[in-house]
């Protein structure tokens, strides 16, 4: 009654049931080590794959060191008036000017420019467009665009936002 064919089929069949979870451990293993040399170089635990920072850029205890090449100019506050369905509303905008060392005597001198710039961009923004909270990102690059235009190339790193509040 014993069937050699039959006795083959099912050694075969317990095999490949031991090969699938032998591949299966395989390929588990394989992603925790490819997760963990990601997590790893990533981390900057491996020297190899470090990016951005170099020794002689790291920042002292208080962080100076890191930004001792920029300087940072203040724009006047303003104050938009702005008309959401008939009524009147206003926006307070605060921001300074990241700049390269040297250059904020050049910035500071068109600074009245830049708030004409600036007023001109922000009141012609509708409040529909300011209320919504993913705009400002659109509005902040739209505005270091034309700061850049007016102050000329590398002269301004960044705009940062200090205060853009509606009421």
């Amino acid at each position: 009654m014993d069937d050699p064919k039959t006795d083959e089929i099912n050694e075969l069949e317990g095999g490949s049931k031991r090969s699938g979870r032998r591949a299966l451990i395989g390929i588990v293993f394989l992603l925790i080590g490819v997760s963990g040399g990601f997590a790893s170089s990533y981390a900057g635990l491996i020297p190899a794959f470090q990016t951005g920072q170099s020794e002689d850029t790291s920042a002292g205890p208080d962080g100076t060191e890191m930004f001792a090449d920029v300087a940072f100019v203040p724009i006047e506050p303003l104050i938009i008036s702005l008309l959401d369905k008939g009524e009147p509303r206003h926006l307070r905008f605060r921001a300074k000017l990241e700049v390269p060392k040297g250059y904020e005597k050049d910035v500071t001198v068109v600074l009245p420019r830049i708030v004409d710039v600036l007023n001109g961009y922000l009141r012609a923004l509708d409040y529909a467009d300011i209320a919504q909270p993913s705009s400002l990102i659109r509005f902040r690059a739209q505005m270091l665009r034309r700061i850049t235009s007016v102050v000329g190339p590398d002269r301004v790193n960044d705009l940062l936002i200090m205060e853009f509040v509606l009421t």
